[in-house]
């Protein structure tokens, strides 16, 4: 893609990577989901969680995209999706300048969700904040020392799940804890396929994921592992009478099921890319199978 201006709008586009935002998505969704079942659900703090899911998803992928640049891993033989400072659309400086931006945003939302969720909430949004820097950032970065896995659990699972539902129902249940580990691991199968691809050139980088630990086949079977179990996790909505939220989830287990396949047929280069895309696909039926579930 060669005909992107430096810092142009285009340039910017790409670097907040729109296709990732399902996976900040999906967590608020079924938050909502439990908060309306429990007869909390209010319209303004749902698009507040939406609103700062999405600044704090893209301000991510902006440090990201900066740290991972300024580290030097991405080479050219990079096979994920092409890097914004890496490929020159962003220059380092417009891009500390965006995560300024992105980071003030999202931290002026977090303040209006203290209106509905109380002073609880600053630490949550100041742990979403500096994690999201320590993830490829620092002296001793998460994801590059095999943290990235326990780190979606958290942090696209049951922060976002829960505090959506706390902040319209001041409340924690095993539902929300439940829905919160199912949404956890089934967004971190996109976390696993990125692994999974990228498992050679991390090795040289010294990053230290999952796949490079324990190797390429306890990557694929970890990969189809972390659908299967987020599919078993919907089975506890049956001590709340929500058979449709067991049921429909499990539809999901068809595509998880083709795609682990397809995965393992291909195994390495760029053309795992079309997993990225099949997975994130995937997410996003379960996601809605679950939400419909628990609204039906």
């Amino acid at each position: 893609m060669t005909n992107v201006k430096t810092n142009s709008i285009k340039a910017w586009l790409l670097a907040a990577r729109p296709k990732t935002l399902t996976g900040a998505a999906i967590p608020v969704m079924l938050g909502c989901a439990l908060a309306f079942i429990y007869g909390h659900f209010q319209l303004t703090p749902a698009l507040l969680c939406f609103l700062f899911a999405f600044l704090m998803q893209i301000d991510a992928n902006f440090i990201n995209d900066l740290f991972d640049f300024l580290k030097g891993s991405d080479r050219e033989d990079r096979l994920g999706p092409e890097r914004a400072c890496a490929q020159g659309w962003i220059s380092a400086k417009a891009m500390k300048a965006g995560i300024a931006c992105t980071t003030l945003l999202a931290g002026i939302t977090g303040l209006c969700l203290l209106y509905y969720g109380g002073l609880e909430m600053i630490p949550v949004g100041i742990a979403c904040m500096i994690f999201a820097f320590l993830y490829t950032a620092g002296p001793y970065p998460l994801a590059y020392h095999g943290w990235g896995d326990l780190l979606v659990l958290v942090f696209f699972g049951f922060v976002p799940v829960g505090c959506t539902y706390y902040v319209m129902a001041h409340d924690w249940n095993m539902s929300v804890t439940m829905a919160s580990l199912a949404c956890g691991l089934i967004i971190d199968t996109l976390l696993m396929i990125n692994n999974f691809r990228d498992r050679e050139q991390d090795a040289i980088s010294g990053k230290k994921t999952i796949v490079v630990r324990l190797g390429t086949k306890a990557g694929l079977i970890l990969y189809f592992l972390l659908g299967l179990a987020a599919c078993w996790c919907c089975f506890y909505f049956l001590e709340i009478g929500k058979i449709y939220a067991v049921l429909l989830p499990q539809l999901y287990l068809i595509p998880h099921i083709l795609t682990t396949q397809h995965m393992a047929r291909i195994y390495r280069g760029k053309a795992l890319n079309g997993i990225l895309g099949e997975t994130s696909r995937n997410m996003l039926i379960f996601g809605l199978l679950l939400t419909l579930g628990l609204i039906l």
